[in-house]
């Protein structure tokens, strides 16, 4: 583990909850409250708290070794954008297709959550090339 590596890990793991919580905390709240049967009540939610926070740092620890393990001398911007588009295919898709089918969910809801975390998981992509970007 490096220096830059830990920056990246860091940055990414702070994007995705400030991330997280403008998708679902705000832009997806109101289709979320309209399923009480599927979701905690905020104040429950609240005392879990903690274990977003491991899954997040989990996730931007994994996704950030990730991308230093295949980071090649071709341009950091493309190869964030194509890292975070199959990142993207590999979970957010698959995710939310697969929550739709086995939970009454709207699939106008399950489009805008693969939208929006779609464009988060891109935009993680571009994060970790940029600082991985050689000068």
């Amino acid at each position: 583990m490096n220096k830059k590596f830990l920056i990246a890990w860091v940055v990414v793991f702070i994007v995705w909850m400030c991330g997280s919580f403008l998708v679902h905390g705000v832009l997806l709240h109101a289709g979320y409250a309209g399923l009480p049967n599927l979701f905690r009540p905020q104040d429950e939610a609240q005392q879990y708290f903690p274990f977003m926070i491991v899954a997040h740092v989990a996730m931007a620890g994994a996704f950030t070794w990730l991308y230093s393990h295949g980071v090649e001398a071709k341009p950091w911007l493309r190869q964030g954008v194509r890292f975070g588009i199959a990142v993207a295919l590999l979970t957010v898709v698959p995710w939310y297709t697969i929550y739709y089918v086995v939970q009454p969910m709207p699939a106008d809801l399950v489009l805008r959550q693969i939208a929006f975390d779609g464009i988060l998981i891109v935009l993680f992509g571009v994060i970790a090339a940029f600082i991985y970007r050689k000068p």
